[in-house]
């Protein structure tokens, strides 16, 4: 073919034309492949097609939340954090960032904390979830909620599900042995405009003493 001057073949393609889709094509290539490799890591309970791909649309899933079994239909796409708010009305966990930086979505996944917002729902089938909502009631509120009352842990309290979630996974970690280092420590992924650290890390340490023995 004949070069043109402005560098695109006759027949009206280029070599950047060219590039361009190639990256296109590997792109979309890699995004198959990973959504692929989540589908044959998962096992049961994720649904896939002949070619044992799930979704781009809607798929049937079951998540275990709280101690229960909770069906839905979720696109592969959408997170943990979206699934919980939008479609299991657990609200507790707080979109904020959406980036993993604040810790106000942080929830427990097998009982280790993790941010909502960087997790896929389809990744989470097969685990154990823990929201707030799961941690304690109004009539028996864990300790550590017990404690954030008593020492005005929150002020706008957006931020607070969040902090309860690692604090809690603080006490029930360490016990009676949770220092003031280990409180800032499992809290470090957390973040509080209105500035109430002092006080979550006294209730901190209160709920952890309580919690001798458990």
């Amino acid at each position: 073919m004949t070069q043109r001057p402005d560098g695109r073949e006759e027949g009206g393609f280029s070599r950047r034309t060219l590039l361009k889709g190639a990256g296109a094509t590997a792109a979309a290539g890699a995004l198959g492949g990973a959504v692929e490799a989540l589908a044959q890591d998962a096992g049961p309970g994720l649904p896939a097609n002949a070619s044992g791909i799930a979704g781009p649309g809607p798929v049937p899933m079951t998540l275990r939340v709280n101690g229960g079994e909770r069906k839905l239909d979720v696109e592969p796409r959408r997170t943990l954090l979206d699934a919980l708010r939008g479609d299991l009305d657990l609200t507790g966990a707080k979109r904020v960032c959406d980036r993993g930086t604040c810790g106000a979505c942080t929830i427990w996944l097998d009982g280790e904390p993790v941010y909502a917002c960087m997790v896929l729902a389809i990744e989470a089938v097969g685990s154990e979830i823990t929201t707030i909502e799961g941690l304690g009631t109004p009539d028996a509120p864990h300790p550590v909620q017990t404690a954030f009352r008593k020492y005005d842990a929150l002020q706008c309290g957006f931020c607070t599900p969040g902090f309860v979630m690692s604090c809690a996974w603080a006490t029930k970690t360490h016990g009676a042995e949770l220092d003031d280092a280990g409180v800032r420590a499992s809290t470090c992924g957390n973040l509080c405009r209105c500035g109430t650290y002092p006080h979550v890390i006294a209730a901190t340490l209160e709920a952890a003493a309580s919690e001798e023995g458990k």
